[in-house]
């Protein structure tokens, strides 16, 4: 896909963080696209379900794979705002999902954390086989990262206060 694609998209995902804030929940929004259209939207639900599990990737997994009628989502893109946390990354594992496309890193929680970097120690990386996200995942971040990361940090300055 071409960087207005992407764009495009996550801007949609951006949509959904607003609705999560909007929630008071972390403003955290994905979309899930299969050939040119949106399958799948989803943002953070954690407050409101009492649940840690219902991320906003959890979220448009289940609708995605409910919509597609399977669980493997080797043929979509995941939008999501913020990247991925380890819990998230597991998920889009299973799913084969195939490029995930996310906005700001997530230097504290993200799934790049936990990543083994082969340039560090010697083996593995995020996508390895032993890796985080499935081998054949495409991975791309910085889409509108100015924009999914402020959108967090007003969120949490506003908590703070």
């Amino acid at each position: 896909m071409d960087i207005k694609e992407d764009e495009r998209f996550m801007r949609l995902a951006l949509k959904e963080a607003e609705q999560a804030r909007d929630l008071d929940e972390v403003p955290v929004g994905a979309v899930i696209v299969q050939g040119g259209s949106v399958i799948a939207r989803g943002h953070n639900l954690c407050e409101r379900l009492n649940d840690f599990t219902a991320h906003a990737e959890m979220q448009a997994f289940t609708s995605a794979s409910e919509y597609l009628g399977g669980k493997f989502l080797d043929k979509c893109t995941l939008y999501v705002t913020l990247e991925p946390c380890p819990m998230c990354a597991g998920a889009a594992f299973w799913t084969r999902i195939g490029r995930i496309v996310y906005g700001a890193p997530d230097l504290k929680r993200g799934y790049d954390r936990w990543a083994v970097h082969p340039e560090k120690e010697g083996h593995g990386g995020a996508n390895s086989e032993n890796g985080l996200l499935h081998p054949k995942t495409e991975i791309q971040g910085g889409i509108l990262a100015d924009e999914c990361s402020q959108l967090v940090k007003d969120f949490f300055s506003k908590k703070r206060k």
